[in-house]
């Protein structure tokens, strides 16, 4: 069981791919169904497509281009937004989630979502799970035009979002987020190390760090 001391919080601001909602949706996506219409668009083996969107992952990972559909719609010549939804059967949520929200919600705890993903992403995640009626607001990096990786994400979300960063609890599955949180100020952090149902857990020793949501002490006997 993780105890957290939730009188020294005020609002929980929580990632949403890979904490809230499973990343299979968005790891499927990504290295098996944009690969495979990119090697069809472009008359190219699965290996030959691989190769070559490669070369744009290492360049472009943690920017906020990384993110963005419109570019990766540019850069490859599909329309990725709308291929999203071709798998769209594939978005879930994680264990436990909704309990979670809930009962955060009922402790009087402000839930507010910050994600990477682009708003045509969270549009489409939000018809299929309905996660925008857990949570009391949802803001996407690419408002700010910074991402999370960047202290500027951080400046331009305590103008918007007022708080106290020592009296908040950020949940995220990505190390260098909750690092660059970290060093903003943000009281509290928490790393989720089993963010896609699919793949086995990644554990690390840099943060605290949960599995799943049943684990923390307010659901306990839930």
């Amino acid at each position: 069981m993780t105890v957290i001391d939730w009188q020294q919080i005020d609002i929980v601001l929580l990632d949403m791919d890979g904490t809230l909602l499973d990343l299979h949706f968005d790891n499927y996506f990504w290295l098996t169904h944009v690969p495979a219409e990119y090697a069809r668009l472009h008359n190219l083996s699965l290996d030959d497509a691989l190769t070559e969107l490669n070369k744009s992952f290492i360049g472009l990972r943690g920017t906020l281009n990384w993110y963005c559909l419109d570019h990766w719609t540019e850069l490859t010549g599909l329309p990725i937004a709308e291929l999203k939804k071709d798998v769209a059967n594939k978005i879930g949520w994680r264990p436990h989630t909704r309990e979670f929200l809930t009962r955060l919600g009922d402790m009087g705890k402000r839930r507010v979502i910050v994600t990477n993903a682009h708003r045509d992403s969270v549009d489409l995640k939000l018809l299929h799970t309905g996660l925008d009626q857990y949570v009391d607001r949802i803001i996407s990096s690419h408002d700010y035009r910074e991402p999370k990786e960047s202290q500027a994400f951080w400046q331009h979300l305590s103008r918007n979002e007022a708080f106290q960063p020592d009296r908040a609890l950020l949940i995220d599955d990505s190390l260098a987020v909750l690092e660059s949180a970290q060093r903003w100020g943000i009281g509290q952090l928490l790393a989720i190390q089993h963010p896609d149902s699919a793949k086995p857990a990644q554990p690390q020793d840099r943060f605290p760090g949960i599995h799943h949501f049943d684990e923390l002490d307010i659901l306990q006997g839930e």
